[in-house]
C-alpha cells in the first residue's frame, strides 16, 4: 500500500513552498500547498478502499530505526479502523481548511510561509496517527507542537502572537515531559514501544485493582494528553492560541493537534483498559474541564475565544467518554466535532474577513442580511455543537452522556447541565453576531466563494455527520458499551434547547438583561469573566517565582557573578599585569636606558648575594 506516501505529499508541499515559495506567485503556492493535501486525501481514499473492510490492522515495516541491545524500534506504519477515521478527518477537513485559507490569507504577508507551515502540520499529524509504536507517534506529537508554535506566532512582529506561541510551546513541553517518562517506563517494563507487542503482553496481565506499574504508565501518558488536548491543568494555552490566523485555529481545534491526546488514549486502550483508576481520573478531568470551560465561554466577547473555550469543553466530553469506557463514542465525537468546530472557526473567520478584522461580538450585529451563507452555515454549526436533535453533535455527545449515566449518574447530570451552558453561550455569540443592529464601523460583505464553499461542505457534514455509524465501525476494536434509555438523550437535548431559548430571550427579546444579570451576580460573574484567575494563579505561584529565581540566582548569581566574574576577573587581572609591562614599551630611549641600568643593578645585586653566600 505504500502508506508512507500519505504523509509524504504534504511534506513535499512544505519543502517546495518553504524553500522556493518566496519566488512563486500565490497561485503556484496554492498549487503545491492545496494540491499536496488533495493528493494525500485521494491516496487515503484509495488505500482504505483497497483494504476495506479492514477487519485486521495493516502494518508496513520499512527499516529498523533504533537497535540498542534488546530494544528494537522500527519505522513502521499501521492502518486500522481507528486510523482510518483519523486519516479521513485530517486530510478531508484539512483540505477544506487549506482551500479556505487561500481566500482568507489573500492579502496577508508571508503567504508562502503560512502554507508551508500548514503543510508541515498535516505531515506531522498524519505521521502521528499512522505510527505503529509510541516513539514514532511521539515524533508526530512533538511535530504538531512545533507547528502550533510556528502558526500561533505567525504574526511574529506582534508581542501578543509571540507570547501566545511561547505559552503554547512551554505548556505542551510540561505535558510532554510526562509522556516521555511514560514511554521510558514502558521500555523498562515491556522492553519495546511497539503497540501490537505491548497489547499482546498486556492481554495476559490482570486488571489492576490498585495502583501499579500500568497505572503509573497510563497516568504519565495522560499528563501528555492534558497538554495536547488542553485539559485541566494544562488548558491555558489553547484560548491564547487565537493569536494566529483563523484558519490555524480551525486546523488546531478540528483536524490536528488537540485531538491527538484523545487519539493517543484510544490507541493505547489495551493499557487503559487494565487501569480503572486511570480511567476514572480521565473521566473526572474531562468532566471538570468541560464544566469549567463552558462557564468561561459564557462571558467571552471575542468570537474566536468563545469557540476556543467550546473546544476545551468538547474535548472534556471526549475524555469523559474515554474515561467511562466508551472509546467508540469518544472517537465518534472527535469526528463530529471536527465538522462543526472547523465550521465554527471558519465561519468566525468569514465574519472577521467581512467586517474588516473585528473580532469583538459587541461590534457586530445584524450580519445575517449582509452575510447569508455565513449565517446559515454557522447556524448549522451552532445547532450541531448544541446537540440539537438530528444534528451531528446530538448523536455523539449524547451517546457519551448516556454511557456516563451507566458509569455514574451524577456525571450524566453534570454533563447535561454543561450541554445546556454550551448551547447558551454558542447561541449568545450567534445572536450577537447576526441579529439586532449592526454595531461595527466597517461595511460588511459576504466572503468569496473560495471561503464560503468549504463552509457549505462542512455544514452538510455538521447536519448529517451523526448518521455515520462510527461506533459500529469501531466495534471490533473496542468493547461495546451499553447505553442507557433513549430518554436520557432526549433529556440532554431538551436542556440544550432550553439553553438556546434562554439565549434568545436575553439577547433578542430582552436586550440589556445580560448587563442586569452580570450586575446582580457580581463576584461570581467577575470570577468567571476573569477565567477563574487560573493564569493569575500560575503567574503568582510558578511564573514569577521562576523568573525571580532565574534573574537572581541563575543570571546575577551564577552567570554574572560566578561565570562572568571568574572569566572577566581573570581577564582584568591579566590586563592589569599587561599594563605594567606595557610601561616598559613606551618608545622613550631615556626610559629604556633607565630600565637597562635598573636591570643591571638588579643582576649585580643578585650575583653579589650569591657570591656572599659562598
Amino acid at each position: 500500500m505504500n502508506l508512507w506516501l500519505i504523509p509524504l505529499f504534504p511534506l513535499l508541499g512544505f519543502l517546495i513552498n518553504g524553500i522556493w515559495g518566496r519566488r512563486f506567485s500565490k497561485a503556484l503556492v496554492n498549487l503545491f500547498a492545496v494540491g499536496s493535501v488533495v493528493a494525500s486525501f485521494a491516496y487515503v481514499l484509495w488505500v482504505l478502499s483497497a483494504l476495506y473492510p479492514l477487519t485486521t490492522a495493516h502494518t508496513e515495516t520499512y527499516f529498523t530505526w533504533i537497535h540498542s541491545g534488546s530494544l528494537q524500534i522500527g519505522f513502521d506504519l499501521t492502518v486500522d479502523r481507528l486510523t482510518a477515521i483519523m486519516l479521513l478527518i485530517i486530510t478531508g477537513v484539512g483540505l477544506l481548511i487549506h482551500i479556505y485559507s487561500a481566500g482568507y490569507m489573500e492579502h496577508e504577508g508571508g503567504y508562502h510561509r503560512f502554507f508551508s507551515f500548514l503543510n508541515l502540520f498535516m505531515f506531522f499529524m498524519l505521521l502521528l496517527v499512522l505510527a505503529s509504536n509510541f516513539l514514532l507517534l511521539f515524533v508526530g506529537w512533538e511535530g504538531v507542537g512545533l507547528c502550533s508554535y510556528l502558526l500561533i506566532g505567525f504574526y511574529f512582529g506582534e508581542d501578543f502572537a509571540n507570547n501566545a506561541g511561547t505559552k503554547a510551546f512551554v505548556v505542551n513541553r510540561i505535558g510532554d515531559f510526562g509522556f516521555l517518562l511514560g514511554m521510558l517506563l514502558i521500555v523498562v517494563h515491556f522492553g519495546t514501544l511497539d503497540f501490537a507487542t505491548i497489547a499482546s503482553a498486556v492481554a495476559s496481565m490482570p486488571v489492576e485493582a490498585s495502583a501499579g506499574v500500568l497505572t503509573a504508565i497510563t497516568l504519565l501518558l495522560f499528563v501528555g494528553a492534558t497538554g495536547k488536548s488542553a485539559q485541566i491543568p494544562l488548558f491555558v494555552w489553547l484560548p491564547d492560541a487565537m493569536a494566529g490566523p483563523t484558519p490555524v485555529s480551525a486546523l488546531i481545534h478540528a483536524a490536528t493537534m488537540v485531538t491527538a491526546g484523545v487519539y493517543m488514549i484510544a490507541r493505547a486502550a489495551f493499557l487503559y483498559g487494565h487501569t480503572p483508576i486511570t480511567l476514572h481520573v480521565v473521566a473526572l478531568i474531562g468532566l471538570f474541564t468541560a464544566v469549567m470551560a463552558a462557564t468561561i465561554g459564557m462571558t467571552q466577547n471575542d468570537i474566536k475565544r468563545v469557540y476556543a473555550y467550546s473546544t476545551v469543553s468538547q474535548l472534556g466530553y471526549m475524555f469523559l467518554g474515554i474515561g467511562v469506557g466508551a472509546y467508540s463514542d469518544g472517537i465518534f465525537h472527535v469526528m463530529t466535532h471536527a465538522f462543526f468546530k472547523a465550521l465554527l472557526f471558519l465561519g468566525a473567520g468569514s465574519i472577521i474577513h467581512g467586517i474588516g478584522g473585528e473580532q469583538d461580538l459587541r461590534h457586530m450585529g445584524g450580519l445575517r442580511k449582509y452575510m447569508p451563507i455565513t449565517f446559515i452555515t454557522l447556524l448549522a454549526a451552532s445547532l450541531a455543537i448544541s446537540g440539537f436533535p438530528g444534528f451531528s453533535g446530538f448523536f455523539s455527545k449524547d451517546a457519551i452522556l448516556s454511557a456516563a449515566y451507566d458509569y455514574a449518574p451524577w456525571m450524566y447530570w453534570v454533563g447535561v447541565i454543561t450541554a445546556g451552558i454550551t448551547a447558551f453561550y454558542v447561541f449568545r455569540a450567534f445572536f450577537l453576531a447576526f441579529f439586532g443592529d449592526y454595531r461595527g464601523h466597517h461595511h460588511p460583505h459576504e466572503s468569496p466563494w473560495v471561503m464560503t464553499l468549504p463552509l457549505i461542505v462542512l455544514a452538510v457534514f455538521s447536519v448529517g455527520g451523526g448518521f455515520l455509524n462510527v461506533p459500529n465501525w469501531l466495534a471490533p476494536m473496542f468493547p461495546n458499551v451499553e447505553h442507557g434509555s433513549p430518554l436520557l438523550m432526549w433529556i440532554s437535548a431538551a436542556v440544550s434547547i432550553l439553553g438556546i431559548v434562554i439565549a434568545y430571550y436575553i439577547y433578542i427579546l430582552k436586550p440589556g438583561t445580560a448587563e442586569s444579570i452580570a450586575a446582580a451576580t457580581g463576584p461570581v460573574y467577575k470570577l468567571i469573566d476573569h477565567k477563574y484567575y487560573v493564569d493569575e494563579i500560575y503567574g503568582a505561584l510558578i511564573v514569577r517565582p521562576v523568573e525571580a529565581f532565574s534573574r537572581t540566582v541563575l543570571w546575577k548569581g551564577a552567570d554574572i557573578a560566578a561565570i562572568d566574574g571568574g572569566v572577566d576577573g581573570l581577564g582584568h587581572r591579566l590586563r592589569g599585569i599587561g599594563a605594567i609591562f606595557r610601561q616598559m614599551q613606551s618608545g622613550s630611549i631615556r626610559n629604556y636606558a633607565t630600565w637597562v641600568v635598573l636591570g643591571s643593578l638588579l643582576v649585580l645585586f643578585v650575583l653579589g648575594l650569591a657570591g656572599g653566600g659562598r
